[in-house]
């Protein structure tokens, strides 16, 4: 697997600018981060369609939320810690109480925030979006899955919430995918253990994989790119199939990913399960990778879990 030659917010742009094309409604908000967002681009094609609030993000939701009840479908923007936590009541009451189509983009998501640090990464925000009713909370593994999603999310009479990784992301799917909001996908099928991982732990999934072939165990590896509305049919039948499970999420172990798949399992098929995650600590400055090892967030981590799993079926 490679990384992509080009950073996943063009991506992002690239829509924004055909969804506005399509449908007049479209228009962005920002608070004082479009260089971040790489918004510049839609500001110059749609300069009456662009508003920066300034550093005012429950402003913005509040401004987001009148414009999509005046008919609008707004897309507002900064990192995820505080297009989660900081707006938490604007987007509880403004947006998802209302009944209104605001997609929420948080960017940076986990340990992808670098050398911002612990201020800026966010390991609750799909935790604080997932019990917000109505939410929907989708997190693309590569450009060719934010594609395929795009016009759905435009499309989405609630909100959204969109945690994307700005950077280069590591290819998994090929162009022209079919991606589902709410349907997870099987992006290898296995026998003795399933992983369900969403975003770059994606790629550490299948590389987890490959490691725990040379073990004579055979993973079936999942993607969950929408951790609400979950798909439970698909966990609950490979869990059935395999009989072990592992979660791989740049989170929070608690009510993210690893929660819907626990919640999930109890209630409907109980196996051995292991969450690979952050385990209730904040962030720190450093580079992706070394946050990586120091969470625990690697293929040797996951292989590790499932392991641990399978050892316990097996008992």
């Amino acid at each position: 697997m490679e990384l992509e030659n080009r950073w996943l917010r063009e991506t992002y742009v690239d829509e924004l600018i055909a969804a506005a094309e399509r449908d007049e409604r479209v228009v962005i908000l920002e608070a004082d981060l479009s260089k971040a967002a790489g918004t510049g681009r839609f500001k110059e094609r749609f300069p009456e369609r662009t508003i920066n609030v300034g550093i005012a993000e429950a402003g913005m939701i509040g401004t987001a939320a009148g414009m999509a009840a005046m008919g609008k479908i707004p897309f507002t923007h900064t990192f995820t810690p505080f297009s989660t936590r900081r707006v938490c009541d604007q987007v509880t009451l403004s947006v998802a109480y209302a009944g209104l189509g605001v997609k929420i983009m948080g960017s940076d998501p986990g340990v992808t925030a670098e050398l911002n640090g612990g201020t800026h990464m966010s390991m609750e925000d799909v935790a604080i979006m997932r019990n917000i009713p109505g939410m929907t909370i989708f997190e693309p593994t590569d450009s060719a899955q934010l594609r395929a999603a795009f016009p759905q999310i435009v499309e989405c009479a609630g909100p959204v919430y969109i945690r994307l990784l700005r950077r280069n992301a590591v290819k998994i799917f090929e162009e022209g995918c079919a991606c589902t909001l709410g349907k997870g996908i099987v992006l290898r099928e296995g026998r003795d253990v399933t992983i369900a991982a969403s975003g770059i732990m994606t790629a550490e999934a299948l590389d987890a994989a490959e490691l725990l072939r040379a073990d004579g165990i055979d993973a079936e590896v999942l993607n969950f790119h929408t951790v609400k509305p979950f798909d439970e049919a698909l966990l609950i039948a490979s869990a059935g199939k395999t009989g072990a499970v592992v979660s791989a999420e740049n989170h929070s172990i608690l009510n993210g990913l690893g929660g819907a798949v626990a919640e999930c399992l109890s209630e409907n098929r109980p196996v051995p399960l292991r969450r690979v995650g952050v385990r209730d600590h904040f962030g720190e400055v450093g580079l992706t990778e070394f946050l990586k090892e120091k969470y625990g967030l690697t293929a040797k981590d996951i292989a590790a879990a499932a392991r641990s799993a399978v050892a316990t079926k097996k008992g």
